[in-house]
């Protein structure tokens, strides 16, 4: 039986989803994008700001399974500009030292005008 995860700490879902589910040793993130969880919107105009953010939201979820980013084993990145991938990487390599597999796509749009969005895959080790 699947295990759900919900903290205070991240956004609340903006929809009939959870904020991770646990199937196994798998935890599956679902995507976050920039959202504060205290004013429940995006404040940072700029993909770095925005990429922090989503960042902040990643480790929360994480910490809230007992794990961290060293437990991401898959990501998938959206990007509603792909003239942002530079910067976004930048940001992306100071949280994901460990260099999980990764796939990132430019997309047409993101919930709330958000210029990034990011989902993951960590391990939970026995």
């Amino acid at each position: 039986m699947p295990i759900t995860y919900q903290t205070k700490a991240a956004p609340a879902a903006i929809g009939p989803y959870s904020q991770a589910v646990r199937t196994g040793n798998l935890l599956f993130v679902s995507g976050q994008i920039p959202v504060v969880p205290e004013s429940g919107e995006i404040e940072a105009p700029d993909i770095t700001g925005q990429s922090e953010q989503v960042m902040r939201n990643l480790g929360a979820i994480l910490q809230a399974a007992g794990l961290g980013f060293k437990d991401v084993v898959k990501t998938t990145c959206f990007l509603a500009d792909i003239s942002d991938f530079a910067a976004f990487n930048e940001v992306y390599a100071r949280f994901f030292t460990e260099k999980p597999a990764r796939s990132c796509f430019a997309v047409a749009a993101l919930p709330k005008a958000a210029r990034v969005e990011v989902e993951v895959i960590a391990q939970i080790q026995p």
